[in-house]
């Protein structure tokens, strides 16, 4: 078996694979499976598919993607850098769309490269927001799946919930915004979607091609442990699963993930309950919401509201086990969100054995029964949130069993040890 270094350079585009090609005699390739991942982020929603598949030495997996941090054993990681910018003239209908071509051309460009190696794949993984789009060009008889996150409406969804009215242009931005969705609709073999709740939004006409399969979740690391005790350097506290903690955790402090609400509710907890603290995990910006005109939505809040930063600490994006321990020592979890795409974060709560506190939104209600594995709030009212904090404190008794239910829904229905195995065999039955 041959392997070797590619690196290539143009005025297109610049590429490398972090671990060594390795290039098989054709009759080791018909045995064996060569997959082409493809995404903005690495490793993104492929991680635990893209490390499984690496760990068998006879598969060829290849990621190409725009992000130079990370890389996985074994995995051949190829980075693209898009030739340029989205116009300054583009219609603002069309700028989601000339981004998503951009990045689509420089991945094809990657992979053109590629089939002059005689690298070809069995099969395709992509995320539909770009690097798919041109890919059957180049591989027009290898199965490609698509990883469809959101496809965007403008009614009964994200955009005018609370009774928001969209003017007639934000409706017609938001149909504009899709297609390049529809694009690898079309074009792709088969989808795949975490909840049905993301898969309703697409068209009735393409569900027969988007399969509902979680990403999953590790239940054998997220689990319970009562003997978590964390320090929160800059503070001098010391906390641990005895103490009267609430605790929010999120990509972005903003409104779709209910972060107003939430400050709104602290603000109300920290007179109520003076031996609570709050613990935010989280970076302060943007992800999904609009951005604010000046300033972020972490810093409107504080001036709106009375909080106490002894109490209230922003502890900011965690490395995964640091975060765990958050979840670990939590009395009470909250989750809010828009009815939008469902947060990882909510589900490892849950397999951590945390109190779930979440806004009575789908899709949540696709996981959380009231009074069963969480409690469930409507998003808006602060004052029933408030209620619900302070009831999951004082009936801890009845906590305990709503804690046990959570960990046990998770790992009957999302344990990755379960689902991984079924992500893999789909990907295996599409197999020409």
């Amino acid at each position: 078996m041959k392997k070797f270094q590619l690196t290539v350079h143009c005025s297109l585009f610049t590429f490398k694979t972090i671990h060594p090609f390795t290039i098989y005699p054709l009759s080791v390739i018909i045995s064996v499976m060569n997959i082409l991942f493809l995404h903005r982020s690495f490793p993104a929603q492929f991680k635990h598919i893209a490390t499984t598949l690496a760990q068998d030495p006879s598969n060829l997996v290849m990621f190409i993607t725009n992000t130079e941090n990370g890389q996985i054993h074994g995995v051949n990681k190829l980075v693209y850098k898009p030739k340029r910018e989205v116009s300054k003239g583009c219609d603002p209908y069309l700028q989601v769309y000339e981004e998503t071509v951009i990045h689509g051309e420089a991945a094809a460009n990657i992979a053109k490269v590629m089939t002059q190696c005689g690298i070809k794949p069995d099969i395709i993984y992509g995320f539909s927001w770009g690097p798919p789009m041109f890919i059957k060009e180049l591989f027009p008889d290898t199965p490609l799946i698509c990883y469809f996150e959101w496809f965007g409406k403008s009614e009964n969804s994200v955009f005018d919930f609370g009774g928001v009215n969209l003017t007639q242009s934000q409706k017609e931005s938001i149909k504009c915004n899709n297609s390049h969705v529809l694009l690898d609709l079309c074009n792709c073999d088969a989808g795949i979607t975490p909840t049905y709740w993301q898969r309703d939004q697409f068209p009735k006409e393409f569900h027969h091609k988007i399969k509902v399969l979680h990403d999953g979740i590790d239940t054998d690391v997220c689990k319970p442990d009562n003997n978590v005790k964390i320090f929160i350097e800059g503070s001098n506290l010391e906390l641990n699963s005895g103490d009267e903690i609430i605790t929010y955790a999120t990509r972005g402090m903003e409104p779709y993930r209910g972060f107003p609400q939430f400050m709104e509710a602290v603000s109300i907890l920290l007179k109520k309950r003076p031996n609570a603290k709050f613990i935010i995990a989280g970076a302060d910006a943007v992800c999904y919401s609009p951005k604010l005109a000046q300033g972020t939505y972490k810093e409107l809040m504080l001036k709106k509201f009375d909080i106490d930063l002894n109490r209230v600490l922003f502890v900011g994006s965690l490395p995964f086990e640091h975060y765990l321990k958050v979840l670990q020592i939590s009395s009470v979890h909250v989750y809010l969100t828009y009815p939008f795409i469902l947060s990882w974060s909510v589900l490892e709560a849950m397999s951590a054995g945390c109190c779930v506190v979440a806004s009575d939104t789908k899709p949540v209600t696709e996981v959380i029964k009231d009074n069963y594995n969480g409690l469930l709030t409507d998003f808006f009212n602060v004052e029933q949130l408030v209620e619900k904090i302070e009831y999951a404190l004082d009936n801890q008794a009845k906590m305990k069993e709503i804690r046990a239910n959570a960990r046990k829904t998770i790992a009957e229905n999302y344990a990755l040890k379960d689902i991984l195995p079924k992500h893999i065999e789909y990907i295996k039955s599409l197999i020409k």
